[in-house]
């Protein structure tokens, strides 16, 4: 019985902190939405070097960064790639001792 209460709350948990990254990210995307006309806004008012560009770049990959980390998205290892070398490395070990 202890062990059920114990994964529920295992599982709140984790569903709290995947809420938390999604708080986060969605913080994030609303203040780049708000701060990039501003940054286009001072470049054309200030010189005619597009320097907004680079800010507005950079924070658009740090979204998509953390847009990967919120949603569970793996550009490189795929979904459940970690649970699947987990049970192979399993399975190998079981099978050699």
């Amino acid at each position: 019985m202890r062990t059920l209460i114990e994964n529920n709350d295992s599982k709140v948990q984790r569903a709290r902190q995947r809420v938390e990254k999604l708080k986060g990210f969605y913080i994030n995307l609303v203040l780049y939405l708000i701060f990039v006309p501003f940054f286009i806004y001072l470049n054309v008012i200030s010189t005619s070097f597009p320097w907004a560009i680079f800010p507005i770049v950079g924070w658009g990959l740090g979204i998509l960064g953390h847009a990967t980390d919120a949603f569970g998205w793996s550009l490189f290892f795929g979904k459940n790639w970690e649970e699947r070398k987990i049970r192979q490395f399993i399975e190998e070990e079981e099978r050699y001792y």
